[in-house]
């Protein structure tokens, strides 16, 4: 008996499935079409996301390979259609790198670039201090220490991501004035930081030899 009742059931079950297919048979299969049409689209949309960063690094890889082989026209010119069309990471990477191949040429003008940088609100805090530490480094030659002073000063407490370099330019600059003691603070600060990488220690103790012998009369 209970194998009757398990083949009538089956059959019922089988009905049943039938009846549904019959009823919404079309729609499985253009919700099937679907999928795999959806699949496909993705494959492919994929594929021309790939071809185009390789074509943007590519692109980027030229502008650094002009750069080192001194054609900055060239460098400047791929690197300011990368700052304008290339997707977000490339094109910030772009204006970072354009910035700096402007410097080379004209501090003034690169600093101004990096001043745009970090200024531009849609950057990630750690990448707008860094573009105003470069800007401060090419402005060391080309404005006084209080000026320098407000731009780098606040990289330079004692959790900065950056206050290594900040404080060594601000020594740089404080030196090249000949503001021994703001030199020597700053200096100082560079020796006395346990994360300082040695390569700069052993730099700040040359700086320090200068500050110890304070300005250097010429006589006639």
């Amino acid at each position: 008996m209970s194998d009757i009742f398990r083949e009538i059931d089956e059959e019922v079950r089988r009905d049943k499935a039938a009846a549904v297919w019959k009823k919404y048979g079309n729609v499985f299969i253009a919700i099937a079409v679907l999928v795999v049409a959806g699949v496909a689209g993705w494959q492919v949309w994929q594929q021309q996301e790939r071809k185009k960063a390789e074509a943007v690094g590519a692109k980027f890889e030229a502008a650094l390979r002009a750069s080192r082989d001194g054609d900055a026209s060239a460098a400047e010119a791929t690197l300011t259609e990368l700052a304008a069309n290339a997707p977000a990471g490339y094109r910030q990477l772009s204006r970072f790198r354009l910035a700096a191949e402007v410097g080379k040429r004209d501090a003034a003008a690169g600093a101004t670039a990096f001043d745009a940088l970090a200024g531009d609100a849609s950057l990630d805090p750690y990448y707008r201090d860094l573009a105003r530490l470069r800007s401060g480094l090419l402005r060391v030659d080309l404005v006084p220490y209080a000026e320098l002073r407000k731009e780098l000063e606040p990289l330079a407490t004692p959790t900065g991501l950056w206050r290594h370099s900040a404080r060594e330019f601000l020594g740089i600059s404080a030196l090249k004035h000949n503001l021994f003691e703001d030199a020597g603070r700053w200096f100082d600060a560079i020796v006395a930081d346990p994360q300082t990488p040695q390569v700069l220690r052993q730099r700040v103790e040359l700086y320090l030899t200068l500050v110890r012998g304070g300005p250097v009369t010429i006589k006639n």
